[in-house]
């Protein structure tokens, strides 16, 4: 397709996975690219999470099928057809989930970028869909995979430890958070968590931490959970520990409230276990936590440790430690000063090194290079 000099660039952004509204591909990078001037035909699944799609001066909305479980192959199927039929009218398409990426295969006229947001080999060890003695064999052909991929695509890396796993370098767009100017101090009533919840996201410990928290006395504060259940073990868990009343399930909640519901917080928890998948990356959550002022628990995955420690805006407890986690809840909730200095410090260090404020032109810069160069017509 010829294009103008001039005339917006187009970009196609494609999940079957991803919530509409997810914080880093609608709330970040797809208005990264609006801002710039750019038109975005954003693919989701709208009607497979319940969504209606949010208006956006250049901003055109295509439903998609929800792949979850197994459920995988009509979702990659209807996204080929798709990239196949509008690939030409844009400059780039932008790929969100690892199983699109093969899917994609053979396209050649579309200039596609992978955003690459986890290890999806390493992540195979907690997907219950996938049978266990298949988990292997497939991370192993998932990585030779990765390398034939980058020679016909351009990553963006969440993640710098991400390179490691590829042979040439790739830009690096790592999990920002919108910082507040100036977030409210850390309040005494309420211990958050954001996030999609699973198991493995620490769900168990969660709710003994909630139930805890209640049996500790009536000033004590009550744990606050925001997002949606990823399994249905996860969901009967929540659903049970609200409904006696030791803590509260907020489910999904768009990321612009969401992240306002951090606001105030005494703490926010990151329980994530440790499994391969979580090791080399950022908990985006504890990130949130920090760029809202709020103190983070978390357990020592290394990236983790090395953001509260860089500014000690938060506690380190134990994986699997629920009663390790109240205990650094309830001290903060007896020394206001030092969850005030916590929170300060945290908010410094995200203001300096994560505001997607100053992410967002590298983005929209590494999405320019890989799309299809402006030609007269």
């Amino acid at each position: 397709m010829a294009v103008r000099p001039g005339a917006p660039r187009r970009a196609l952004v494609v999940t079957v996975v991803h919530h509409p509204s997810d914080s880093r591909i609608r709330h970040r990078e797809v208005r990264a690219l609006l801002d710039a001037g750019w038109q975005v035909t954003y693919a989701a699944p709208f009607a497979g999470y319940d969504v209606t799609p949010d208006p956006a001066e250049g901003l055109t909305a295509v439903d998609l099928p929800r792949a979850a479980g197994r459920r995988r192959l009509r979702a990659a199927v209807a996204a080929r057809r798709l990239v196949r039929r509008l690939a030409p009218e844009h400059d780039v398409v932008v790929v969100h989930d690892p199983e699109l990426v093969p899917a994609l295969a053979g396209l050649a006229r579309a200039r596609r970028v992978w955003d690459v947001h986890e290890d999806p080999a390493a992540a195979l060890v907690v997907k219950d869909w996938l049978p266990h003695p298949l988990r292997p064999v497939v991370a192993r052909g998932w990585r030779r995979l990765e390398r034939l991929v980058e020679r016909r695509w351009q990553l963006l890396l969440a993640e710098p430890a991400y390179q490691e796993r590829f042979a040439r370098t790739h830009p690096v767009v790592p999990n920002a958070a919108s910082v507040p100017p100036r977030p409210a101090a850390p309040g005494r009533d309420r211990v958050v968590y954001l996030g999609n919840v699973t198991m493995a996201r620490g769900a168990a410990e969660m709710v003994e931490v909630g139930r805890a928290l209640r049996a500790s006395g009536p000033q004590a504060p009550v744990l606050h959970v925001i997002g949606p259940a990823r399994d249905a073990a996860t969901q009967r868990a929540l659903a049970e520990a609200a409904a006696a009343g030791d803590l509260v399930w907020h489910g999904f909640v768009p990321a612009d409230e969401a992240g306002a519901m951090l606001d105030g917080a005494l703490a926010g928890l990151s329980l994530l276990r440790d499994l391969p998948n979580y090791r080399p990356s950022t908990p985006t959550k504890v990130v949130e936590y920090l760029a809202h002022g709020v103190p983070a628990v978390t357990t020592p995955l290394p990236l983790a440790v090395e953001l509260v420690e860089a500014c000690d805006g938060g506690v380190v407890v134990p994986f699997g430690d629920a009663a390790a986690a109240v205990r650094a809840v309830l001290a903060l909730h007896a020394d206001p000063e030092r969850a005030a200095q916590m929170g300060r410090r945290g908010h410094a260090l995200a203001r300096e090194r994560y505001d997607w404020a100053v992410q967002a032109p590298l983005f929209v810069a590494a999405v320019t290079a890989a799309a299809r160069p402006v030609r007269d017509a």
